[in-house]
């Protein structure tokens, strides 16, 4: 299965039907390279840690915003997205879908003009519509370490085990024969 055929599945999972294409998608991932993740979260058991984690080991520079928190991931954490002030090429969201348009709006005022993404259960259609309308590129509904990890240098490498001959063989190969 192909890095598009997997982004095709994913975004069939989003309750979104205007999220961007596959190729979109597949194009502004490998692109990122620095995130603002607004709603980061300190619980090491919830998705808003779990996911910048991943990107950040991944390579990905990750701003945490949360007013609540001085530091997370050993970032110094932001009180609100208005105050970083680095250029990012995203803003990942990690709210309530109520506090979704807002963060819509001022993702939209950045001047490097960066990608909205909301995670999985978050949307706001009518500031979606807005964003979209004047250019900008808004993914809801969807989960960006699902997508990030569509894309075949995302993946885990195959598991590799040695046979009785001494020759090393993929597992995923031995399942099909």
């Amino acid at each position: 299965m192909s890095d598009l055929d997997r982004l095709t599945r994913l975004l069939a999972e989003s309750s979104d039907p205007n999220n961007p294409s596959p190729e979109k998608l597949a194009s502004l991932i490998s692109r990122l390279s620095t995130l603002a993740v607004v709603g980061a979260s300190r619980d090491p058991q919830k998705p808003a840690r779990r996911v910048p984690s991943y990107l950040a080991a991944k390579g990905l520079e990750i701003i945490p915003v949360n007013p609540n928190a001085s530091w997370i991931l050993g970032r110094r954490a932001r009180p609100a997205l208005s105050t970083v002030s680095e250029a990012v090429d995203l803003v990942l969201v990690f709210r309530p879908s109520e506090e979704a348009g807002a963060l819509i709006r001022e993702g939209s005022e950045r001047s490097e003009r960066p990608a909205l993404w909301l995670q999985e259960g978050i949307r706001d259609d009518e500031a979606a519509t807005r964003a979209r309308a004047s250019g900008r590129t808004v993914v809801q509904d969807l989960c960006l370490f699902k997508a990030h990890r569509c894309l075949r240098e995302n993946r885990p490498d195959p598991i590799v085990t040695r046979v009785p001959s001494g020759e090393t063989s993929d597992r995923r190969t031995e399942s099909r024969r």
